[in-house]
């Protein structure tokens, strides 16, 4: 397998892990995405442990490309972010399953013969995410409406023009406090505007937010 991180003491660490179970060898090491593309084509692993977030070309898109080429290969993503764009990002890449970074070391090893296997595999707080997200009600927001918004964007401005606060998006869409008030940024950028009454105008303009008496 391949373990591409921009982390030197996390790919240590990994790779000791690795050494101690007899039927995984480690056969290369990525610093960023363009090796992890690089060393996927050349060494053809069977799996990759990936990283998102790296310098340069980041996992998602690296998963896109090892796999637009090689669609055998296994990526298993290891990383800290546990937000649904990331999770989801990732999935829509090809990635097969998606570790949180401090999994347990039976449950990396565990994972990454599942994915060998041709498993899908999450841990267990991704598969609780996931398991919210399909679970909770979808917003109904024409996707013609502000098409320079992202679907989530799109949602959540949705909320917004009903008047919901972040900490109430943010438990209506099982995402963190912090991961809401990014969005919220991102929408107030992108829509040119500088507080949420403006947005409200806007989402309202183009036919958000109806329905909230």
């Amino acid at each position: 397998m391949l373990i591409a991180d921009d982390h030197p003491h996390f790919r240590d660490g990994m790779r000791a892990l690795l050494l101690s179970a007899p039927d995984i060898e480690v056969i290369g090491e990525a610093r960023d995405g363009e090796e992890a593309v690089r060393l996927a084509g050349r060494l053809q692993p069977d799996v990759i442990l990936m990283d998102l977030n790296m310098p340069g070309t980041g996992g998602i898109e690296a998963t896109r490309r090892i796999l637009h080429t090689s669609p055998h290969i296994s990526v298993l993503v290891i990383s800290m972010y546990e937000d649904d764009d990331s999770v989801f990002a990732a999935l829509k890449a090809g990635a097969r399953g998606y570790l949180l970074k401090g999994a347990l070391k039976a449950e990396i090893l565990r994972a990454i013969r599942a994915v060998t296997s041709g498993e899908a595999i999450f841990g267990p707080a991704i598969a609780k995410r996931l398991m919210q997200y399909f679970s909770a009600p979808r917003q109904d927001v024409p996707r013609e409406a502000l098409p320079e918004l992202t679907d989530r964007e799109r949602e959540i401005l949705n909320l917004i023009a009903r008047h919901e606060t972040n900490p109430e998006i943010a438990s209506q869409l099982y995402l963190s406090p912090k991961t809401v008030r990014n969005h919220v940024s991102n929408i107030f950028t992108k829509l040119q505007v500088t507080d949420r009454a403006q947005a409200i105008i806007r989402a309202r303009d183009a036919g958000l937010g109806r329905g909230n008496g």
